[in-house]
């Protein structure tokens, strides 16, 4: 009876002992599965701070790029408004104007109707408009000064025809960082130019001082 009895206990205290043995092999293996998942998560967590690091240097470039990229399309459609008066004039023999408002931040081209033009109130003289657009507050006109010594921050009108321009001289603009720009109109050559800074032009010598 003995005999049988330890035969009957003998393979029960084994196969605890190899439950007991499975189960800290299973805790063990779980325990560094966790632990591989942990470093997995926490790469994973740095990546994330990383990448975000990196879109949000682009957003901040691409904004700022953005606003350059305003100021330069706005300023650069004004240059070739004019221009683009300049060469219609040469080339079909009419007549142009661009109204530039300071006041209202906007500027007109415009083809001149008729022959007689309004110098009293030229917003009456007739014509048709071409182009119209309003600028917003990345590209500013401040003021306007003509050859002839005349300045305006108010509203100004630039006239070219077949011969060239009426009046040279130049508009000053601001970006967003009040940086100074100079659109130069130059009635000898037709040219009209954009430069950097408050561009200094010289000033016509009056008739009365000239030598001959």
């Amino acid at each position: 009876m003995i005999c049988l009895a330890q035969m009957h206990t003998e393979p029960d205290a084994r196969y605890r002992i190899l439950d007991t043995r499975k189960i800290k092999y299973e805790h063990r293996a779980s325990r560094i599965k966790n632990r591989k998942l942990g470093f997995t998560m926490a790469e994973l967590l740095v990546v994330l701070a990383i990448v975000s690091l990196f879109v949000l240097m682009a957003q901040i470039h691409l904004f700022g790029l953005l606003r350059k990229n305003t100021f330069r399309a706005q300023i650069q459609e004004l240059v070739s408004t004019m221009q683009m008066a300049a060469s219609a004039a040469a080339e079909t023999g009419r007549r142009y104007e661009i109204i530039i408002d300071i006041t209202e931040q906007s500027y007109v081209l415009k083809e001149i109707a008729g022959s007689e033009i309004n110098v009293d109130r030229p917003d009456e003289t007739p014509g048709e408009v071409i182009v119209q657009n309003n600028l917003t507050e990345n590209c500013r006109l401040i003021y306007i000064w003509f050859d002839d010594g005349i300045d305006t921050n108010s509203k100004a009108w630039f006239r070219v025809g077949p011969s060239g321009w009426q009046n040279g001289g130049k508009i000053v603009l601001l970006d967003e960082n009040d940086q100074p720009y100079t659109i130069v109109v130059n009635r000898i050559n037709r040219i009209v130019a954009l430069e950097e800074g408050n561009v200094e032009l010289l000033e016509p010598i009056p008739k009365n001082e000239l030598s001959f």
